[in-house]
């Protein structure tokens, strides 16, 4: 099986070598981080041995931010010991490599031996530790083989991939069946990894209750300053292509509008088209060098990383963005930890739990796009109702929390046994 599936991601890269090749003649983001992902390992991870290891993977800036806390708790609890972190897109490794220095950060190896076992043979860790399902089967396979113990923290199996996971189950029970420890993000979660046969799972709760933005980030306090008393701020985290259009049209006209992409290679995209709009607008980038004060009615350009859920705070009202299309949505729990009144369209099935949850209480808003802008005026013209659904959603938030501490306790107990 192994074999064949090797094989097959060969013949997948191969075929789309020429794409490939051009965008990375084309395109720095695709060129950044090749060589350390087949398996050439950055010499700043070398530059430290001797500590023991814990190698932590998150895919992206969703999941990075997941595991941020758990992170820097689990360096807090294993005193000597180093933990790395992995990223497979360039926008969790800009963020991996500002909160956790970037001679402790590095690209996600491709799914082939040679690649995967440099890294193994490099780092040595002694635990390995995948944020959600980032079931990769030659990694399995060489930790495995190397003996070296593979958690799963915040596991979960979405509505969408469920049906595919368990068609393949017989497949999986292979390669999951040696898990050390599997702490899933909800009950339905827990039977979903039990039936494909991963092994040792318990509920965890979902990391994502845990999120706290620690400080305000730069351009959160600028803009305080800077937005007039009494002005509504409408905060559009997360967009995707598609959306950014309906919001500017939806937006009350007397609220300043936050707009926020998700992908930072489409922030020229989305400048285009505020360009085109007719509104007034400006771009963060450009904005910090000298801050001016915004008027109602324009359109502020969150061209960064890493500086969203800080921003959120300034929110009169809250949109979460891949939620319009079918983008599965984004994490209303950002906003929530403001007491900021959330709207959704009705795409949300990768935080179908959370929704659900806060929809229980009342705690959130789910419209389809032709009524956003219904929505949006309602919310901005009834404070008090707008403020109690925050405070509800405040309140979901708060009593879920805890999965960061079961997590970091069960890693310690993993790792301990190794000492």
């Amino acid at each position: 099986m192994l074999f064949f599936y090797s094989l097959v991601l060969a013949v997948v890269l191969l075929l789309g070598a020429p794409y490939w090749l051009f965008r990375m003649a084309t395109s720095g983001k695709y060129r950044e981080g090749l060589s350390g992902r087949l398996g050439f390992v950055p010499k700043r991870l070398l530059a430290r041995s001797g500590e023991p290891v814990v190698w932590v993977h998150a895919v992206s800036v969703g999941e990075l931010l997941a595991a941020a806390r758990m992170i820097e708790e689990l360096r807090m609890k294993l005193p000597g010991w180093r933990v790395v972190v992995s990223t497979t897109t360039r926008t969790g490794q800009a963020l991996a490599r500002q909160r956790f220095g970037a001679e402790n950060v590095f690209y996600f190896p491709l799914d082939f031996a040679f690649a995967v076992r440099a890294y193994l043979r490099a780092l040595k860790p002694r635990l390995l530790v995948l944020m959600e399902t980032e079931f990769w089967p030659r990694l399995l396979v060489e930790c495995r083989r190397s003996h070296v113990p593979v958690a799963v923290v915040n596991a979960r199996i979405s509505d969408r991939s469920w049906p595919r996971y368990f068609r393949l189950r017989f497949l999986w029970k292979r390669l999951l069946s040696g898990f050390s420890l599997v702490l899933a993000q909800s009950e339905t979660d827990v039977e979903r990894l039990r039936a494909i046969g991963a092994a040792n799972v318990h509920y965890g709760g979902n990391l994502k209750y845990d999120i706290r933005a620690v400080a305000a980030a730069a351009v959160t306090q600028a803009l305080a300053k800077q937005i007039p008393p009494g002005t509504g701020v409408l905060v559009c985290g997360s967009t995707l292509e598609g959306e950014e259009r309906i919001l500017l049209d939806a937006a009350p006209a007397n609220a300043i509008v936050i707009l926020a992409p998700r992908h930072p290679e489409r922030f020229e995209t989305v400048a285009r088209l505020l360009e085109k709009s007719g509104k007034a607008w400006v771009r963060r980038s450009q904005w910090i060098v000298a801050p001016a004060s915004l008027e109602a009615g324009t359109v502020f350009l969150l061209d960064s990383i890493g500086e969203l859920a800080s921003v959120y705070s300034l929110a009169t009202v809250a949109f979460v963005g891949g939620s319009l299309i079918s983008g599965g949505g984004h994490n209303p729990l950002e906003a929530a930890q403001f007491r900021i009144p959330v709207v959704m369209g009705p795409h949300y099935e990768n935080f179908r739990a959370i929704v659900e949850r806060l929809r229980e209480q009342d705690a959130i808003r789910i419209v389809p796009s032709g009524e956003i802008g219904d929505e949006f005026n309602a919310l901005f013209s009834d404070e008090i109702s707008a403020q109690a659904i925050g405070e509800r959603a405040y309140t979901v938030f708060s009593s879920e929390s805890g999965a960061t501490a079961r997590a970091v306790n069960a890693l310690a107990e993993i790792v301990s046994k190794q000492a």
